[in-house]
């Protein structure tokens, strides 16, 4: 499998896709396999949130390496409406759409490194990385 995925959101099918790859990518890389159900579950969410809030965006998930420990990363973006409150949006329960408001915040405990970036109008961008422990 290549070292860096970029799969575009447009549909349903495509949050499927970058979930599955994903997941390749991380039992490539040596998680245990709840890990892999977990990144895969966090892939899922930010391309939900995509779909549901953008309409379409990109989802790039690569190799990572820091420390000699191997890693995965996953960017989520689009330019959708962007995130008016960034610390509202990474409450449990907070939603400004049909979601649950769960996704941000559960990403965010997932994964072991999280930056979200908005902008009001230009768009969103999630960026996480996860290693294997």
């Amino acid at each position: 499998m290549a070292d860096e995925l970029h799969i575009p959101i447009v549909s349903e099918v495509d949050i499927v896709m970058a979930r599955q790859q994903g997941r390749a990518l991380a039992a490539e890389l040596g998680f245990a396999s709840s890990e892999q159900a977990l990144i895969a579950t966090a892939i899922s969410e930010l391309a939900r949130n995509i779909l549901l809030y953008a309409g379409r965006g990109l989802v790039q998930i690569t190799t990572e390496h820091r420390a000699g420990r191997a890693g995965i990363g996953v960017v989520a973006s689009d330019r959708g409406p962007g995130i008016q409150d960034l610390q509202r949006a990474l409450e449990d329960g907070f939603s400004t759409g049909r979601g649950l408001g769960l996704g941000l915040p559960g990403t965010k405990r997932i994964m072991d490194d999280f930056e979200l970036v908005s902008e009001v109008g230009k768009g969103t961008r999630v960026a996480v990385k996860k290693w294997v422990r």
